[in-house]
């Protein structure tokens, strides 16, 4: 707190600039009467807002301990305002009220008559009016290494035989977004043969057309290269995959493993740059998820370019194939799961970066929304070969993506009146 008291000081306008508490966000405002926050009212006994929908009840277990411990807190709190001209004894609260804030935590308003001792022995009654925070976590400042936004990003994009027509517009908006602009980016596709499709290539090369697309924008763009590799496995995850690009690049690699329907700009690698640490962190971005356009517009015109809007789409959490990370950290980790993987050869299917980076590194594992990066709708294919926690999370994200509750009801609405009809 005091490191931040003295960082606000020196800001043009000074200490107002920090929020009180200091280092607690500051409070919600709502935008609309919709999303203004409801203030509960309690005493010591009881709670005038119900789980059950009852105008009053008793206060009991937990809520009954969260109140104590805050007026006692606040009585501390004043006594060591007051302390020793005055000694405060709780005796009554008057009225309590508390809301729960979602960008700070649960806030208090609680006046509390008080007896008052002052040095000279005599005692008197006062209110006194308090307001407490209880945050959502503890107050703490990280010290995190400098970063740059100079560090090239090797985008990677594996590619399987069903994703041949999305990854053409993929490369298509790659070249738009970085090679116009002579972003500090390379893009390598990675594509996936099962055995047999291998055996084939030279007849009949199921990735022509991309191949093809590769040839061209090189062409258009002459001082810029497109490098590919090819794979020949009957089972692809992201552990292998990643096993073969990291072999081919130096440790000090800053990766950006895509999805094939993303749209990847010049916002987001930037923040791919400055989230990514060497060996301290690492970035996994919720990317927002376009929704089904014959859902979201259905019986009207789909716009031509789609707003980051609650009926437009969605924050995918459930999506963890995206990343960011440095190709030291990957192997660095990579290196604790080889004793496990040895044991068990599933274990490289069954796991994914996320997991990897989760269970294998000492690292922090970033993950946030990312309003720069978004993903036209599409279906994805979930592999049952994966552990059953990766599966329900495809699956889950396949549903999510087809519209929000309202769009779906009303088709099913209209579904129901042409039934009936």
């Amino acid at each position: 707190m005091d490191e931040i008291r003295n960082v606000s000081g020196l800001m043009a306008e000074g200490e107002k600039v920090s929020s009180w508490p200091v280092g607690i966000n500051p409070p919600f405002e709502p935008r609309t009467r919709f999303e203004v926050l409801r203030w509960d009212y309690f005493t010591e006994e009881q709670l005038f807002s119900c789980i059950d929908g009852s105008p009053k009840c008793e206060l009991r277990g937990i809520d009954k301990m969260d109140i104590s411990n805050i007026i006692e807190t606040a009585v501390e709190e004043l006594n060591k305002k007051y302390l020793p001209t005055l000694e405060l004894r709780k005796e009554q609260l008057v009225n309590g009220y508390r809301r729960f804030d979602p960008t700070r935590g649960m806030e208090y308003t609680l006046d509390l008559q008080l007896q008052v001792l002052t040095q000279k022995g005599h005692s008197r009654s006062i209110t006194k009016r308090v307001y407490l925070v209880r945050p959502l976590s503890d107050i703490e400042i990280i010290p995190m290494p400098y970063v740059t936004e100079a560090t090239r990003v090797h985008i990677i994009l594996p590619l399987t035989v069903h994703e041949r027509e999305q990854a053409i517009r993929f490369i298509e908006l790659y070249a738009v977004n970085a090679l116009e602009s002579n972003e500090n980016a390379i893009l390598t596709l990675l594509f996936i043969y099962d055995p047999f499709e291998a055996q084939r290539v030279n007849q009949n090369d199921i990735f022509s057309s991309v191949k093809a697309k590769i040839v061209d924008c090189e062409r258009k763009y002459p001082e810029s290269k497109i490098p590919w590799i090819s794979v020949k496995t009957d089972s692809p995850c992201q552990l292998k995959i990643m096993d073969i690009i990291s072999k081919k690049h130096p440790v000090d690699t800053l990766f950006f493993v895509a999805g094939i329907n993303m749209e990847v700009n010049f916002e987001f690698l930037n923040r791919c740059r400055m989230n990514t640490i060497n060996q301290w962190q690492v970035f996994f971005p919720i990317h927002f998820q376009e929704y089904n356009p014959e859902v979201a517009y259905h019986n009207q015109p789909q716009p031509l370019t789609i707003d980051l809007l609650k009926d437009s789409g969605h924050f995918d959490r459930d999506f963890f194939d995206a990343a960011c990370f440095y190709n030291s950290d990957y192997m660095a980790a990579r290196g604790r799961m080889a004793s496990d993987a040895l044991e068990n050869e599933e274990i490289l299917e069954s796991l994914d970066l996320y997991e990897m980076f989760v269970k294998y590194s000492n690292l922090h594992v970033f993950r946030a929304v990312e309003p720069g990066l978004r993903q036209k709708y599409s279906q994805r294919l979930c592999n049952p070969r994966v552990s059953e926690e990766i599966y329900h999370h495809c699956v889950q994200s396949n549903i999510q993506a087809l519209g929000s509750r309202s769009q779906l009801a009303m088709l099913l609405f209209e579904q129901e009146q042409g039934n009936s009809t």
